[in-house]
């Protein structure tokens, strides 16, 4: 089995890698995917506007929370792709079910972002 040669880092030297590695990940997703940008400035918008809302401290966690989740699950997808998509560009069953499923974890985080705004808001 090849594991990274990286694996085998402990402690400061570690962490440090693993910052430059999540990034290098950001500035990928956002050079290279369209819904990740998106995503982003919708977060651009919708934090900042969270932290001016007359909400509490545990609905603007809330708020906030619920856009990261969305970047947070779009990152995942876009990995998921990128994987799929190294692997065999072919039409494939599989393939396109870890495609479909990714792409509904990102749908199911997008109507969480709705539903927390919507409960947090109207309260």
């Amino acid at each position: 089995m090849n594991e990274s040669p990286f694996k085998g880092k402990t402690g400061l030297r570690r962490v440090w890698n693993a910052f430059h590695y999540s990034l290098a990940g950001l500035r990928a997703a956002l050079r290279y995917e369209d819904a990740f940008r998106q995503e982003a400035l919708l977060a651009a918008l919708l934090i900042p506007l969270a932290c001016w809302l007359p909400v509490g401290g545990a609905g603007r966690a809330l708020l906030i929370g619920s856009v990261l989740l969305v970047l947070i699950v779009e990152l995942l997808n876009s990995a998921v792709e990128a994987a799929v998509d190294r692997i065999s560009l072919e039409n494939h069953r599989l393939a396109k079910r870890a495609k479909d499923i990714g792409s509904a974890a990102v749908l199911l985080a997008l109507l969480d972002v709705v539903a927390v705004w919507a409960c947090v808001l109207l309260e």
